[in-house]
Order: C-alpha cells, then structure tokens, then sequence
C-alpha cells in the first residue's frame, strides 16, 4: 500500500467515523477532510476545488431552486388537491400519496418532494383521526424509491451518471435508470403499501407537538371579475374547502356581512368569502379556486413594484403601534404598502371586516408585504414576527408555464438536445424572469451543506481512485466473490454498498461505491454499467435507519418514531430491492 493510500484511506475511515458519531455536522467534515488531503499532498491544490464546479454539484444545487418554482407555481397543488380524500382507508391512503410522491421525485429532488407531502400527508391524518406515524414512513420509504427512476431524482444518480462520463466518455441519460430502478420502485411502493405499513409499531405519536398551537386565522378572499365561481353557490365550495382544510365561515356583499354562513348565495364578482383556516391551506384553497386577496388592487400594485411577495406573521404586543386601531384606520396599505389578510384571536369570533376589525394585544395578524419589507413593516407596527415558517405566496396564474418550462426542459436533455445542467439552468432562469420565483429568494433554496459534502468528497473520491485505493478495494471484493456467479458478485455489491448507505450519507456512499464497480467489472472483464446500475440502486436504498437518508431523518420527530423502528419496514423491503434489482440488471444491463 502506498503513501497516498494510506493517508487516503486513513481520511476515508476518519471522514466516516465522525458521520457515524454525529458529534459534526456532514459538510464541516467533508470539508475538514478535503483540506487534510491538500495539507498531506495526496490531492492536488489545483484539484481541490474542482468538486464545486463538478456537474454532479451543479446539477443538485439547480434541481432544489427548479422544485421550489414548482412548488410557488402551484404544481404540487394541482396534484395532490385532486387526490388526497380523508375518508380513503390507510392502505390507499399510502397506495395513493406514495406513487404520487414516488412520481414527483423521479422529477426533482426526494428531499424537495416529501418536504412538499409531509404537511399533506400530517393534515390528512388529522382528519381521518389517526396517528401520521403509520403513513409518513411509508411516504418516507416511497419518495426515495421514486428518486430512483430518473437521473435527477437523487444525488447518488446524478453522481454515477457524472462517474461513467469521465470513465467511459459518455454519461448515463435520464432514463436510463428508469427500467432497473422503476422495477424496484413499483415493487418497493407495492410491498410498502399492502405490508409494510403493518409492519410500523403502534404508538401515539405528537406530529403537532413541535408545531406552534395557534389559533386558525379569520381570513378574506375575493371573487374576481371573470371568476368561474360567479354565478355559482357558496355552498357548492364545501366540498373544495374541505380538501384545503379551510371552512367558510360568510359571505361580504357590498361591505355587509350576509346573514348566516349564506350557502344559497349565488357568487358575484367582488363578493368577498370569510374564512378560517391555517396559512397554507387558504394559500392553497386561494390558488385551488383562483380567488384573489381581499384587497386585489392593492396587491397588484404591490406585485408590480418588487420582487414578489411574501407572507409574514405578527405578534401584536401591548405596545404596538396597531393595538386598539384597525389596519384601515392606521393606513397600512397606503403607508407601509402592506395588506392584513388575517387575525388570529384565541377565544373570540371575528365578525367584522378584518380591515375594519380594531386589533387586540395578542392577536397575531397574517401580512402580505413586498418581499424583503417585512421587517420594516413589523418594527413600524411595534409588533414582533413570528418564527419563520417558510409561507410563500402561490403564483397560480403561472402553473402551466412552471410545468412546460420544465417539462421542455427534461425532454431536451433526455434527447441529448441540451446538457442537463444547461438545461435546468435555463428554467431557472425562466422561473426568475417570470416572477415565479424572486432573485432575492433563489439562494435560499440550495441546501448548501449537500453542495459543500458534494464540492469536497469528489476530490477526495478522484484522488482515491487516481491512487489506486479503489483497485484495491474491487480486487478485495472480487477475490471474496471468485468463482460466484455474476449476479451473486452483483449482490455482494449491493449488499456492501447499501450497508454503506445505511450508515453514511447515501452522497458520499456512492462517490466510493462507483468507482469500487467499475474497478470489478475492469478485473472481472466485463462491462461496467451493471455494477455501476447496482451501485445506483444500492445507494439509494437506505431504509434501515433515520440516518441513512435525509428523508428518514425528515420524519423522525413528526411520526414519533424511534431510531429502532425504521428497520422493521426497511429490512425486508432492502431484501426486496435486491431481488427484484438484480435479474433486472442482468436483463436491462448485461454483462
């Protein structure tokens, strides 16, 4: 063993220990580690950042802003909203929002896609009055068998992909994982569904125990001129208002509130509906009917003059500037070009027009203000901001461009018309330059931890290999499997790389793990996308613990889980993965 090689796999084992330990977090360990390597001479200072420019890092970092333009398009919306029912038994509960949430990360990133599902799913728990614990797993488990099927739906992918086009000159294309990876999907989300959700041990759970108990806030929308909803009955938005999780409290005609909750009321332009309901879901409901805030031509203005717009929560002390006044009253609007969309009051049933409705101490009032004004807004109010919890604006009105932009987009890398990060790029771009997403917001959404790992170990990874570590380690493995047959090699590698997985994070996982296959198939002489597909797959498959996938991690605390119950799901379904990957890969990718 040499010098570089043995400082290489020195930093390799300590890189590992510290993950395993948690003591650090990921990117402060990569990062320490690619530093040593140049301070060792075993990475070259001319290498040693060539990882932040790595297609594999770039490709992440775009596929996180493209699915928050989703997201604020409302094209996650346009789905789920037609899907989700409360009153589905648990197993097509699963059935329904795991292929949805298996669809939808073979199109952007799992992480992305269950963070968008998570409050779905936790809400339509609430109401089917059972624990989110027994689905959130499964949904979990669901959205990293989507990441699978396309190059872009997970990190392990978009790195093995980079990995062959500097080995063998060409990269893999977007779908060309779909054939082994949807196999293994489509069984995982079957067993997953009709078993594996059987197999979650029952506890009470406390989804909401981290969540802040407030009141619903009192709310307006707007019938707009044009509106499908004119002519209809209030009543006949029942059903839609259920799905957001809003209810309908009245309805404002000409500045008077109607009798009662007016059902029979036929809907006018300029009819103004009185609502109860969290922030998301009026968001939702809003974007789902295409209704307009309560004071339209205010928010229009407002739209025109920045870069967006942004919801913000206050806290109303008894200092502050509102207390006693209303928002008409103080001139919010026309002052602070802000609009009060809701109060929130513990105890007390808003009857007024919220602009018209004096503000107490305690209440807690929703604001919509230009992006990047809140705080103005809040220190000239006197009253204190909630803690962020990441409200955003849906632009309905943008939907369809959001997804064909997108949609153009992956169609022309997948016909080798454009290159896949040019590509992402450009719908970046077109994001932007529609007001999908504000300039101000786009970095917001990288998760730089992930590039930082990625911008790290990939020098690590390449000096590796360059060294020779990674021949001795596929001799290694080739000597223990001499004399098995292809698909038992095929299966050790599995089985090491997904033990890997299991305890690393699935990134790093698969920067060793694939140049490890190809150094097998060069010895075993033959081709190396099998052990590259299995590499890919086995990366990926991480369902034994909360630590193996960020997805995992995710639903740890809100499904009440502890660290021992993951596995109970996980083992059989890894066992699952295996079985059904490899006669797949044999098929697909032969030797």
């Amino acid at each position: 063993m040499t010098y570089d090689q043995a400082v290489l796999f020195a930093l390799f084992a300590a890189v590992f220990a510290l993950l395993l330990w948690g003591r650090f977090r990921y990117d402060l360990v990569a990062f320490a580690a690619l530093m040593a390597g140049v301070v060792l001479g075993v990475v070259p200072a001319t290498d040693a950042f060539a990882g932040f420019g790595h297609p594999a890092t770039l490709v992440v970092a775009l596929v996180l802003v493209v699915s928050a333009g989703l997201v604020r398009s409302g094209a996650v919306f346009l789905i789920t909203r037609t899907l989700v029912d409360s009153a589905r038994g648990l197993g097509g509960h699963i059935a329904l929002m795991g292929g949805v949430g298996a669809v939808l990360s073979a199109f952007m990133n799992n992480v992305a896609a269950l963070a968008l599902l998570m409050p779905v799913d936790i809400q339509t728990a609430r109401k089917a009055g059972r624990a989110p614990g027994l689905s959130l797993m499964p949904l979990s488990f669901a959205t990293i068998l989507g990441g699978m099927v396309t190059l872009i739906g997970t990190p392990p992918n978009i790195i093995i992909a980079a990995i062959r086009g500097e080995t063998l000159g060409e990269p893999f294309r977007m779908f060309d994982f779909a054939p082994v990876g949807g196999l293994a999907a489509l069984a995982g989300l079957a067993f997953v569904a009709l078993v594996g959700w059987r197999l979650i041990p029952a506890r009470k759970n406390a989804a909401g125990a981290s969540e802040a108990q407030l009141a619903p806030y009192i709310a307006e929308l707007t019938v707009g001129e044009g509106s499908e909803l004119i002519g209809k009955r209030l009543g006949e938005l029942d059903e839609e208002a259920e799905k957001a999780d809003v209810a309908i409290l009245g309805l404002i005609r000409d500045g008077k509130r109607r009798y009662g909750r007016a059902t029979a009321a036929l809907l006018r332009a300029s009819d103004t509906l009185v609502i109860e309901a969290e922030p998301e879901a009026l968001d939702e409901f809003r974007s789902a009917l295409k209704l307009e805030f309560a004071d339209a031509a205010r928010q229009e203005k407002l739209t025109a003059a920045g870069e967006g717009l942004e919801l913000t929560e206050l806290v109303v002390p008894e200092t502050a500037r509102i207390r006693g006044r209303t928002a008409q009253s103080i001139g919010l609007a026309w002052r602070q070009s802000a609009v009060l969309l809701g109060i929130s009051r513990q105890g007390t049933r808003i009857t007024r027009h919220i602009r018209q409705t004096e503000v107490q101490a305690g209440d807690i009032l929703l604001l919509l203000t230009p992006r990047g004004r809140s705080a103005d807004v809040a220190e000239w109010l006197g009253c204190l901001p909630l803690a962020e919890r990441g409200l955003a604006v849906t632009a309905n009105d943008k939907t369809w461009a959001a997804i064909g932009l997108f949609a153009a987009a992956v169609l022309a890398a997948s016909l080798g018309l454009i290159y896949l990060p040019v590509a992402l790029g450009l719908v970046a771009i077109g994001y932007v330059l529609l007001k999908i997403l504000p300039v101000a917001e786009i970095y917001d959404h990288v998760e730089w931890p992930v590039v930082v790992l990625l911008g790290s170990m990939i020098p690590l990874g390449a000096a590796l290999d360059s060294s020779g570590g990674t021949a001795l380690i596929a001799n290694a493995l080739t000597g223990l499997t001499a004399g098995l047959p292809a698909w038992a090699v095929l299966t050790v590698l599995m089985v090491v790389t997904m033990t890997l997985s299991d305890v690393l994070n699935n990134t790093a996982t698969a920067i060793v793990a694939a140049p490890v296959g190809i150094q097998m198939a060069e010895t075993l002489d033959v081709s190396p996308d099998p052990f590259l597909m299995a590499v890919a797959v086995a990366a990926s498959a991480a369902f034994l613990t909360p630590i193996g996938h960020k997805n995992n991690t995710l639903v740890l605390g809100p499904g009440g889980y502890h660290f021992g119950d993951y596995w109970r799901m996980g083992l059989p379904l890894e066992a699952l993965v295996i079985a059904v990957s490899i006669p797949a890969i044999l098929v697909f990718w032969p030797l």
